[in-house]
């Protein structure tokens, strides 16, 4: 946790930043991958988590560890390459959030890679749906002063 707050400088020497999102959820939540497969069921069955944080990003938390370092990292080295490695890889919903935050590659184990292929595709076409939607519903501009 503490380099994605660090980011800026750490980019000043680096060229890009690979987010181990595994060990990232285990240091931010503070438990165990091995051990947390004995509870984390059972929170989730009573409401407690929405899903397991080893399977979908917990966008909310590391999510926004991995978003606060992406934009110190490329305030401070414009075009650093940014990228996770990790099961959340080949997760849709976190591909989804990679692809928003605009990281530039996810790897994960060989038998996800169809899927997060896929899940890529389908992130980088609703972001640019939505930036074509943003831009038709942003305000017209008047045409410069002397003519267009």
């Amino acid at each position: 946790p503490r380099a994605a707050l660090q980011a800026g400088q750490i980019a000043s020497t680096t060229e890009f930043f690979s987010f181990g999102t595994n060990d990232l959820t285990q240091t931010t939540w503070g438990l165990s991958r091995d051990d947390a497969g004995g509870f984390l069921p059972e929170y989730k069955a009573k409401g407690l988590v929405d899903s397991d944080p080893f399977v979908s990003l917990d966008q909310d938390g590391v999510g926004e560890l991995i978003r606060i370092a992406a934009e110190r990292g490329r305030a401070a080295r414009p075009g650093l390459k940014l990228g996770i490695c990790g099961e959340h890889g080949g997760d849709p919903a976190s591909i989804d959030f990679f692809e928003r935050v605009g990281l530039d590659y996810v790897s994960c184990s060989p038998f996800r890679v169809p899927i997060a292929r896929l899940s890529a595709a389908q992130a980088a076409v609703r972001a640019k749906r939505a930036a074509a939607k943003a831009s038709e519903n942003s305000p017209c501009t008047s045409p410069p002063v002397g003519g267009a």
